[in-house]
């Protein structure tokens, strides 16, 4: 680019404003290029811009057509992610859209003909055109990078804006190359953006009414939680953790936030409301369950001197139960009222267990007296006992001085006593089933019982001889039968009679 003093400008890669060149040699002369191009956009990070060669050097060989274009990027869908633009530098071959003549005068070529672009005077006309296509490139560059912008949905409103700041400096652009491919992709941007920006449009509509959805369903929990739960410390957690999630919430139209925000605020003072009461309820309950407790102290202190083991265990156990009922006091003070009541507990019951103590040795006695009691009366009440009278009588009578002797002894330690008393129990039962044994040989009841069902059988033996003597054998057979069931049954009597 040259200014109307014949110094050589160049475009900036990040900023587009044009600099004064170096080379005190360079003075081509250019139209209308003395303001920065609009529309200019900055060179990627790290990439060099092209440089002409110098003098001498092999001319690098022509890129492929495919090289000269960047094609539109496509418009986004709605599930389509917007990546970071990235974008190559196109690079030119400017022989193949323009010429420089001998006199340094530049053309370029369009589809309306030849178009006079400037003139080089700062070397020869190889120089000319490569700086003019690099000219170009950076022009191709930025048209890439609001294609980039527009795949990207980055502000289509303004990448469209800035395209088509770029169409209507095309035409006079001091450039050689594909200027109608660049103004064919310039067009297409333009067309895009429209689609893109509804496409944005939408795309927003649709973020805002799911973060509105989702600030409603944290209202109605919210809601819930100040109406409904008494599990303080884990709501009073949520609702802070809701407000945290509340806040990262963006993009809701502003009056239906506020109105949200009216409602989540509401919510919270009532939890925060309900909570106050049900602590300042529990702190009287709390002075209350202190005074009872209290009370219940002063009434086991009382009790602790006690020498009714019995009763006064009773009536400990009692105060325990009204102490669990009492509640809770302030934590402080309950533990200092437990210790109270406890140590009066303690010293009832240590003198209990001293007394006990006294009690189980002289118990020890009796079960050791009860042991040899039982051993000088187990060969008088064998185990086996016949049944006639004379020994029958006998085992009877040293049962009975038994019983005497065993309940004049007294108790003995618990532990002792399954064992002491089952061996009783079981010289008590061998007494008993030899009287069940006597008493059942002489039963008049069974052996009548039995009779009758013989004389059953005679009554049904004789309707069998009957029926058969009639020539009615099937009722005779019937007959039978039964007479055969009425036997077994006799015969059963009669043994268990003879058994006893």
């Amino acid at each position: 680019m040259t200014d109307n003093s014949g110094t050589e400008k160049a475009v900036h890669p990040e900023t587009g404003a044009s600099q004064r060149s170096s080379d005190p040699a360079a003075k081509p002369v250019t139209p209308a290029d003395a303001a920065p191009k609009p529309g200019t956009q900055p060179r990627p990070a790290g990439v060099p811009k092209p440089k002409a060669p110098k003098p001498g050097t092999p001319k690098a060989p022509k890129p492929s057509a495919a090289a000269h274009h960047v094609k539109p990027a496509p418009v986004p869908g709605p599930a389509q992610e917007h990546p970071h633009p990235v974008v190559v530098p196109t690079v030119t071959d400017p022989s193949e859209w323009g010429r420089v003549d001998d006199d340094g005068t530049a053309w370029v070529k369009s589809a309306s003909g030849e178009r006079e672009v400037g003139s080089w005077q700062a070397g020869d006309a190889a120089e000319g055109l490569a700086h003019f296509g690099r000219r170009f490139d950076d022009l191709a560059t930025e048209v890439a990078l609001l294609e980039a912008r527009l795949a990207a949905g980055t502000d289509a409103r303004k990448t469209k804006a800035a395209a088509l700041a770029l169409a209507e400096s095309l035409p006079t652009a001091a450039v050689i190359g594909d200027v109608d491919g660049l103004a064919q992709r310039l067009q297409a941007i333009i067309e895009h953006s429209d689609e893109a920006a509804a496409h944005a449009k939408e795309e927003k509509e649709r973020t805002r009414h799911e973060h509105t959805e989702r600030k409603e369903a944290l209202c109605a929990e919210a809601e819930q939680i100040a109406s409904d739960s008494t599990q303080w410390k884990a709501a009073g957690d949520r609702l802070r953790e809701i407000l945290d999630e509340w806040k990262s919430i963006r993009g809701v139209d502003r009056k239906v936030d506020d109105a949200l925000w009216r409602r989540f605020s509401k919510a919270r003072e009532a939890f925060n409301r309900r909570r106050g009461a049900h602590f300042a309820e529990l702190d009287r309950e709390r002075a209350a369950a202190k005074a009872r407790k209290e009370e219940l102290c002063v009434r086991a202190e009382e009790l602790s001197d006690s020498t009714d083991w019995v009763g006064t265990a009773a009536v400990f156990r009692d105060l325990l139960t009204e102490w669990k009922a009492a509640g809770r006091a302030p934590r402080e003070a309950d533990e200092q009222l437990w210790r109270r009541f406890k140590a009066a507990q303690d010293v009832f019951f240590a003198a209990r267990n001293a007394a006990a103590s006294e009690r189980d040795a002289e118990f020890g006695q009796n079960a050791t007296a009860k042991e040899e009691l039982l051993r000088s009366y187990e060969d008088r009440i064998p185990e086996q006992i016949e049944p006639d009278s004379a020994t029958l009588d006998s085992a009877r009578t040293a049962l009975r001085e038994l019983q005497e002797r065993w309940d004049a002894i007294g108790k003995v330690p618990r532990e002792r006593m399954h064992e002491l008393e089952g061996r009783l129990r079981a010289m008590e039962k061998r007494v008993r089933e030899a009287v069940d044994a006597q008493w059942r040989r002489t039963d008049p009841e069974a052996m009548a019982r039995a009779a009758q069902f013989r004389e059953r059988v005679a009554q049904f033996e004789e309707q069998a001889a009957k029926a058969e003597a009639a020539g009615r054998a099937r009722d005779a057979e019937k007959a039978l039968e039964q007479a055969k069931q009425w036997r077994e049954w006799a015969d059963a009597a009669e043994g268990a009679v003879s058994r006893r």
